[in-house]
């Protein structure tokens, strides 16, 4: 069975990994802490493909998600990722 990558599906919005010295100004930005973001599990298959493509995560990293939408155009989001059960 061949391997796909669920990144360059249609359907799934882009992922990209933020570098560490991003982070501090989008949290700044969004004047919320780390741990008030939404949440993204390792198990996650955009996060497996992320981490064929950039090596392995580790937890705390944010992820920015950038989806079209009908109504608002382009819209962020970001999460963090998470390696243990959500509780």
């Amino acid at each position: 069975m061949a391997k796909i990558n669920v990144l360059k599906h249609e359907m799934v919005p882009e992922h990209q990994v933020v570098k560490k010295d991003e982070e501090e100004r989008i949290l700044k930005d969004l004047n919320i802490g780390k741990d008030l973001l939404p949440r993204i599990s390792k198990s996650d298959p955009a996060i497996k493909a992320l981490e064929e493509i950039n090596g392995p995560l580790e937890d705390g990293t944010i992820i920015k998600i950038i989806r079209n939408s009908p109504t608002a155009g382009i819209s962020v989001y970001y999460r963090v990722v998470e390696g243990g059960l959500f509780k």
